[in-house]
């Protein structure tokens, strides 16, 4: 059986609607998990100026195995021959697609402490089409200054940036004890998607979506592996 990967450094389908078609679907958890682990590695892969990658290396970035990257990534269409690599910049393309993160999609950023800076002014999410648009916080003493190109505003302005920006992700880096009341005014906003930097644990509606970021968890989950 064929390696699918590409072919003299580009990336095709064999039919036109076939990564579509197969994007179309609901992807499954794991999968999905996988396909943003693989974009993570491509988009940093991008950024060095690699231009082709094979499935081995995948793996040993990403800790998939190499049969299972190739198997996932054939579901959305067969892309070529065995031995040369996968074209980085086309892969990045379509598995965005996959993913339907193409294109760019506006987060609003809450907490402009040490945190709420580095996040700010990291590439973590606009490497992905993700941009800051607005910036939050409920400091007297912040607001009117800048981060960025962006200007510090009070976080009773929430509803209206919301609306005017058309908001799709909120990303809370604020103290646990404000998190919860933020993200009920996220969620009274009409945002789905909260990206929670704090320890609180939010309660939220069943179709909005919070992503809990935890180093220490991170940490516990590395170190089980490492000992066992």
């Amino acid at each position: 059986m064929a390696n699918p990967e590409m072919i003299g450094g580009s990336l095709t389908a064999t039919r036109d609607g076939d990564i579509a078609a197969a994007a179309a679907d609901r992807l499954s958890l794991g999968v999905a998990a996988r396909m943003s682990r693989y974009l993570q590695v491509l988009t940093q892969a991008k950024k060095m100026g690699k231009e082709t990658i094979s499935s081995q290396e995948l793996s040993d970035y990403t800790h998939v195995n190499s049969t299972q990257i190739r198997r996932d990534l054939s579901g959305f269409g067969k892309f070529g021959k065995r031995g040369v690599g996968y074209n980085v910049e086309a892969l990045v393309s379509q598995i965005r697609k996959i993913l339907r993160t193409a294109g760019q999609h506006n987060i609003v950023l809450i907490g402009a402490g040490h945190l709420g800076q580095a996040i700010a002014s990291s590439d973590i999410f606009a490497d992905h089409g993700f941009k800051v648009v607005a910036i939050l916080d409920a400091d007297a003493s912040k607001i009117g200054a800048s981060i960025g190109a962006q200007i510090i505003r009070h976080v009773d302005e929430l509803s209206a940036v919301v609306e005017d920006e058309e908001i799709v992700v909120g990303v809370l880096a604020v103290p646990g004890a404000a998190a919860q009341a933020l993200a009920d005014q996220l969620v009274g906003a009409g945002v789905k998607i909260i990206f929670n930097y704090s320890d609180a644990l939010l309660g939220v509606p069943p179709d909005v979506t919070v992503h809990t970021s935890s180093p220490a968890v991170d940490l516990l989950y590395a170190l089980y592996f490492y000992l066992t």
